[in-house]
């Protein structure tokens, strides 16, 4: 049977950094790359060879022409794509000595959050098996209550996904605190890092978060905690996956790979299209050591840039490509 598509609603980001080798004294250059947590996750999708569509408002900039560019040369479908007026939302990074990436953010009344309701029902496609969204798009007025309803609609024949991919310096972590709950109601996986953790509930262990997340509504919690793995939760039943060993280049876009090869195992198990019925912990542990693979390789080199599926299977266990 063929395999049903993933659609992932969200941002584009252009990701910026400093160039090492800057042109003349007294200037800035910029090395510019396709970004954004969900565009992340889809372009590696589709790369690991799951059918993919991208739901994003990209704009007509420069920027928005690397976007598209990046996602169709990975194999992403871009029919859901509206073509926007508004600029891109640009993100510049710098890095802490462990490789770790701190941004700042232009975002205001750019293109990503403009989402009408017309068109978020033109662009979400009937037969997808799952929608993963979440980051800025989700919480960013106007689109993100929007999509919120648009998750509501595609629970009756889609596994619902979200990253809440806390951004502490464009949005107030007490709004995704208020709004979790409700996220928690409409989602069957939740991916997060340990540092969206400590945001979301400070002090609070991951175990803890797990069961007050599966009281809540959701059956599957992943919690990815940078070199010591991560932490599953089905229905309050826990396994953990070591982080294969790898020589870091830079963490940009490691937590997006991780989802995306959790769902892409998920999907060729044939899990993914209702509320995860008849999914096993063995399942969810064979997802989470292939997205840890997957997310070791990405950190392997510089910026988000996820493996093609044949760099996964001809890695060994902790090489980088």
């Amino acid at each position: 049977m063929a395999q049903r598509p993933i659609a992932v609603l969200g941002e584009c980001v252009a990701d910026a950094f400093a160039d090492a080798l800057q042109p003349r004294p007294g200037e800035l250059a910029l090395r510019v790359l396709p970004g954004g947590g969900p565009a992340n996750t889809a372009v590696a999708l589709a790369r690991l060879g799951t059918p993919t569509r991208f739901l994003g408002r990209i704009s007509s900039d420069a920027f928005g022409a690397l976007f598209r560019d990046h996602l169709a040369g990975s194999g992403v479908d871009l029919t859901g794509v509206v073509a926007a007026r508004e600029p891109s939302t640009m993100a510049i990074a710098t890095f802490d000595p462990h490789g770790q990436a701190q941004y700042s953010f232009h975002a205001e009344a750019t293109a990503d959050w403009q989402w009408t309701d017309a068109e978020l029902a033109a662009a979400h496609p009937e037969d997808a098996a799952c929608l993963h969204t979440g980051s800025l798009a989700l919480v960013r007025a106007p689109g993100g209550e929007r999509i919120e309803e648009l998750l509501v609609c595609a629970r009756g024949g889609a596994t619902v996904s979200i990253d809440p991919n806390v951004r502490p310096l464009l949005v107030d972590p007490a709004v995704y605190r208020d709004r979790l709950p409700r996220w928690c109601e409409l989602a069957d996986i939740l991916r997060l890092s340990s540092d969206d953790l400590e945001l979301l509930m400070p002090g609070v262990t991951p175990e803890r978060a797990c069961d007050a997340w599966h009281l809540a509504g959701v059956r599957l919690v992943v919690i990815t905690l940078g070199g010591r793995g991560a932490l599953a939760s089905l229905d309050g039943v826990r396994v953990t996956v070591p982080a294969p060993r790898v020589e870091v280049a830079d963490t940009i876009g490691a937590g997006d790979s991780f989802t995306a090869g959790m769902l892409h195992r998920l999907s060729l198990a044939g899990r993914l299209g209702g509320r995860l019925d008849g999914l096993t912990v063995d399942e969810v542990s064979d997802a989470c050591q292939y997205a840890a693979r997957v997310a070791a390789l990405t950190c392997s080199v510089a910026g988000p840039n996820p493996p093609w599926t044949h760099q996964v299977e001809s890695a060994p266990a902790g090489a980088s490509r």
